[in-house]
């Protein structure tokens, strides 16, 4: 009786395996009668009703049959997953004839364009880059540049304050007083401190309340104001062409004495006067002075001995007049039509 399920149940299974044509209904079909319910373990249940000569001969031919179809539902799963391939590849066939599709690249900012560029130029003229905390506390952001509390030039970069003694660096000027302090008096230093500063300053369109700047400073034994317009007329040169000038103009920090404004010949009209420049041929890019004898003495420097000059600018400013663009407000807006106009291959 057994021997005759086990025939029939190995020619049904043959049967319906003709008929299936999906992996999913494969597996239906091997749990239905091969799997730990399925038929086949339901018959050999019945294995304990048959005589001692009978099992070793049903258990045979149950193995035999238990083989064989798992042989053939083997051999079928092939076939179908090498036929849904074949499909697959029908329908994703790629058509080589087809123009390809541009690959969008990305590139470095506009201001990191500029910052990495003064970089290079100073780089080549013997300077460091440093860098330096943006939270910054009040003695190196005023105190050590000698600007005492209640000190009226503070005014001018009134900031973002978290403590009384703790703010958002109003300008990288900290780093210089940051490095001058860790070297202990020893020279020469030459560096420059490019970074995000802040300040309350956000009117118009030439102004944010968060934008970048670079700072210059060098110290050593007999620094003079040539020196100074010497290193910033070869940067005017490498930043806005062979031809330009630079003009100085007495001015007043408290940091720097004496102070100058940095001019350069208009880039719009060469100097020969133009809307950009108000007719006057000059247009404004920094700050700069000699170090005043003060900072040099709070930061461990010896003034009758040692003498130098610092420069700030804002590469905001810088790429603004490099680019021509007339809103200091399109660098931080994220607009790809704005960024993408500055992608340098």
């Amino acid at each position: 009786m057994m021997r005759e399920q086990l025939e029939d149940l190995r020619t049904r299974v043959l049967a319906e395996l003709e008929q299936v044509d999906s992996l999913s209904a494969l597996e239906d079909l091997r749990v239905k009668y091969i799997g730990k319910k399925g038929e086949l373990t339901e018959i050999l249940k019945g294995m304990g009703k048959l005589s001692p000569e009978e099992r070793p001969v049903i258990g045979q031919l149950a193995n035999e049959i238990r083989q064989k179809l798992e042989q053939e539902l083997e051999q079928k799963k092939d076939a179908l997953e090498k036929a849904q391939l074949e499909a697959r590849l029908q329908e994703e066939t790629i058509d080589v004839t087809l123009p390809g599709r541009p690959v969008a690249t990305a590139s470095r900012h506009p201001l990191t364009q500029v910052i990495e560029e003064v970089e290079d130029i100073f780089i080549g003229l013997g300077f460091e880059v440093a860098e330096g905390p943006e939270v910054e506390t009040d003695y190196y952001n005023f105190e050590a540049l000698n600007l005492p509390k209640n000190h009226p030039a503070r005014d001018m970069q009134d900031s973002f304050y978290i403590t009384e003694e703790i703010l958002m660096r109003t300008h990288t000027s900290p780093v210089q007083a940051r490095t001058m302090e860790r070297k202990e008096g020893k020279v020469p230093v030459k560096i420059i401190c490019p970074g995000k500063v802040y300040r309350r300053d956000d009117d118009d369109a030439t102004h944010s309340h968060q934008f970048t700047q670079i700072e210059g400073l060098m110290i050593d034994e007999g620094i003079r104001m040539s020196d100074l317009k010497g290193i910033l007329l070869t940067f005017a040169k490498e930043m806005f062409g062979p031809d330009q000038k630079i003009r100085l103009r007495p001015s007043f920090f408290p940091f720097t004495e004496p102070s100058v404004e940095v001019d350069i010949s208009c880039v719009m009209c060469g100097g020969e006067g133009c809307r950009t420049c108000k007719q006057t041929g000059w247009i404004e890019i920094l700050g700069a002075g000699m170090v005043h004898p003060r900072v040099l003495e709070m930061s461990g420097y010896d003034p009758k001995r040692y003498t130098g000059f610092a420069f700030g600018m804002g590469p905001d400013r810088i790429a603004m007049l490099k680019f021509g663009i007339d809103d200091i407000r399109h660098f931080y807006t994220n607009d790809l039509r704005f960024l993408e106009q500055f992608n340098r291959l």
